[in-house]
């Protein structure tokens, strides 16, 4: 684990350090191979400039009114490979629809992967990604659980910062909201017995995205559902497989059409330790102990959890990762959550059998502290002496 820390590190310094010339011209030269190879329904680009991009600062979007629903952008990029194969160079194709065999791997046995990382556009009008190397290597650490080949991280990065400079206009102005990046690594070769699929498509799109839960940054009141669990010892809770999330569906409606905001999961064994909700991890405040349940292979390790235990070891705070009991959110001061969609929000109450637990949501909080930091960081607001920033040039 050490070593590889200090691979990613080495390859992050490196990538901040290098210069980015930009492949946009032969990529989109290239579009409509990349996009026939995989079957996308493109149209040709109205744009202008030299490599088919507007003009345009912003796209005519009210920011104002922007919130996590999905909005198409005008780019996404592919990249493809076999099974016995690696990932070679991608393209960038007009955003549309993409065609699958009925028989992929993807379709009838959930083999795919996803990842989240946010754009943000700085008050100087720099462009900055946030710990992408991170997520690369979270995705190369799924893959090899799921039996997929997966793009290095140095793909993965350039890939990303492709998407985000090919979809400019599309980042919301300082204060408005982020672009928001989905990559996917998805088995899209067909396959009728369980195996793993023959080839492998890294797709990646974005959205202009603002507040994730609907009541904006209002804090969340959360209920514990005993019935379901997120994930169990020895299966894949601990990695962003695309079939840890269809499976909370039927517990979010549940707790929604009670007036709750998301499902807390416990541990499948025992009924009683904290593990995340839905789709964020979850930390607890007493005095000046921040705690978060431990990765144990049911809990996934978010990459803004991660920053959140650092940030907070620099602010003083005594950090612990550890079993957490729901018995100990009772003489808890403060709940939040984190993940790249959430960024940090606060806990207001979570319910469990019919009690209703409520925590510190007001005033001078832990978790706005550490958020406040987060987002100077993410934005450029705080200069980063950690090397957590790529920007995009």
């Amino acid at each position: 684990m050490v070593q590889r820390s200090s691979c990613i590190r080495n390859l992050v310094q490196s990538l901040r350090a290098a210069s980015f010339p930009s492949k946009l011209a032969d990529y989109l030269g290239n579009t409509s191979q990349a996009a026939s190879s995989l079957g996308v329904a493109t149209q040709p680009s109205a744009y202008s400039g030299s490599v088919g991009f507007s003009d345009e600062e912003y796209v005519d979007v009210d920011w104002d009114k922007l919130g996590f629903g999905f909005r198409p952008v005008d780019y996404m990029y592919v990249m493809r490979c076999s099974k016995a194969e690696n990932f070679r160079e991608g393209r960038l194709s007009r955003y549309g629809n993409i065609e699958l065999s009925p028989s992929a791997g993807v379709l009838n046995y959930g083999q795919g992967i996803l990842e989240g990382t946010k754009a943000n556009r700085t008050e100087d009008g720099r462009i900055l990604l946030f710990r992408p190397e991170q997520n690369a290597a979270r995705m190369r650490h799924g893959a090899e659980r799921m039996c997929m080949p997966s793009p290095s991280i140095e793909q993965f990065v350039d890939a990303v910062k492709e998407t985000v400079l090919a979809n400019k206009r599309w980042i919301p102005p300082p204060g408005k909201g982020s672009l928001y990046v989905r990559p996917l690594l998805l088995g899209t070769g067909p396959i009728l017995g369980l195996a793993p699929a023959p080839e492998y498509t890294f797709l990646i799109y974005a959205s202009p995205v603002c507040n994730y839960f609907k009541d904006g940054t209002a804090p969340l009141n959360l209920f514990i559902d005993e019935e379901f669990v997120r994930a169990s010892p020895g299966g894949a809770g601990g990695v962003k497989t695309i079939t840890n999330y269809a499976p909370v569906l039927k517990a979010i409606v549940r707790a929604k059409n009670r007036g709750f905001s998301d499902v807390l999961y416990l541990d499948a064994m025992n009924r009683k330790y904290l593990e995340e909700v839905s789709s964020c991890n979850v930390f607890v405040v007493k005095g000046n102990l921040i705690s978060t349940p431990a990765i144990n292979g049911t809990v996934l390790e978010g990459v803004t959890r991660k920053s959140i235990l650092e940030i907070a070891r620099d602010h003083g705070y005594q950090v612990e990762e550890r079993v957490i009991s729901v018995d100990d959110l009772v003489d808890a001061d403060e709940v939040f959550c984190t993940g790249t969609a959430v960024g940090v929000a606060p806990v207001g109450s979570i319910t469990h059998q019919n009690r209703r637990i409520e925590f510190k949501s007001e005033g001078s909080l832990v978790c706005q502290e550490l958020y406040s930091t987060l987002v100077g960081l993410q934005t450029g607001r705080i200069e980063d002496k950690k090397g957590w920033t790529v920007q995009i040039d």
